[in-house]
């Protein structure tokens, strides 16, 4: 394993980290499903274990993801262990209503702050993240407020805000502007560059750099066809149907698969290889919720010719774009 520094901080990640989300299982609100399928404790424990024995230090989580229950796995198994950096993030909630309610008011992040600390039972949290709050939250300031007080009390380390998927440029320019937080949390992969400006301006600044949705929604895995059906209780139900699904792998057999065979790697290996060929990037956190997750997402990296980088790279304008396109209708 590889490390790398975040930003200007002290942290040292490892560059492939533990992304938590699917390990929080299966979870509705208001009738939408929020997580990725059921998940075995068991084996989302033996998953940590696994990336723990191959070098991986960083775990992202978020108290949304499985309304807290993936906070509480990371918590039991890696507990206060100061030489494991946690990042998690704040923001969304159960409403009153019982519907998906977002909340950036400073009480409301000071005390969900408190409720992770206790699932993740640690002193701190590493690397403290706005769960893709707007420019309406940044603007009113009760948030910053917020997470510079919990920096101040020493409740968490570090912060920074976990960016939107399709238009992250208001968000991410107020922070770079006003040198707000510490890092970005973005989505970079071989299909959505867009936030590639943002990764540079970021790393200019001394910002971190968290690279998520590296596969895509397991669209850069080799494993999704347009056969592939998802369970009824797993989000990606609604985002990767087979529209999307056929368009991705057209390019991809004609574009991009061809290089696993020159490298000698797995579609996953080079699509992770292709976002840790940005020196910006501190980390990259694929989903991982088994043993052999771990396996899949760190054995196979390689070093890509620049001549291969830029061949990724110019795909966005030449062949993605029109995909985002739809991706982002799908919603």
């Amino acid at each position: 394993m590889q490390y790398r520094k975040f930003g200007n901080t002290d942290l040292l990640v490892s560059e492939i980290g533990f992304g938590a989300w699917a390990i929080g299982g299966t979870a509705s609100v208001g009738g939408i499903e929020i997580g990725w399928g059921p998940s075995d404790d068991s084996v989302s424990t033996a998953a940590i274990h696994t990336a723990l024995d191959a070098g991986i230090n960083f775990f992202d989580t978020a108290d949304f993801y499985g309304l807290g229950h993936s906070e509480s796995l990371l918590g039991n198994t890696i507990g206060n262990n100061k030489e494991v950096l946690v990042a998690s993030k704040v923001g969304q909630k159960i409403g009153p209503d019982g519907k998906i309610a977002i909340d950036y008011t400073k009480d409301h992040i000071i005390k969900a702050c408190e409720l992770s600390l206790q699932r993740l039972k640690r002193d701190y949290i590493d690397f403290h993240q706005l769960h893709v709050a707007r420019m309406q939250h940044l603007e009113n300031g009760e948030c910053i407020e917020a997470m510079r007080l919990l920096q101040q009390q020493g409740k968490i380390r570090y912060w920074g805000i976990s960016l939107i998927t399709f238009h992250p440029f208001p968000e991410a320019d107020f922070f770079l502007k006003n040198n707000f937080g510490n890092g970005f949390q973005l989505v970079f992969n071989l299909i959505n560059q867009k936030a590639l400006p943002i990764v540079t301006a970021a790393a200019a600044k001394g910002y971190g750099v968290i690279a998520r949705m590296p596969l895509q929604f397991g669209l850069l895995s080799g494993k999704i066809t347009p056969e592939t059906v998802f369970s009824s209780d797993d989000h990606r139900r609604y985002r990767v149907v087979p529209p999307i699904t056929e368009a991705v792998l057209q390019i991809l057999k004609k574009e991009v698969w061809p290089l696993c065979d020159k490298y000698q790697t797995t579609a996953s290996g080079l699509a992770l290889s292709y976002i840790l060929s940005y020196p910006e990037i501190s980390t990259v956190i694929p989903g991982i919720r088994t043993p052999e997750h771990v396996a899949l997402n760190t054995d196979h990296i390689v070093q890509l010719e620049e001549a291969d980088k830029i061949h990724l790279q110019e795909l966005y304008e030449s062949d993605w774009l029109k995909v985002m396109e739809m991706m982002e209708r799908q919603g």
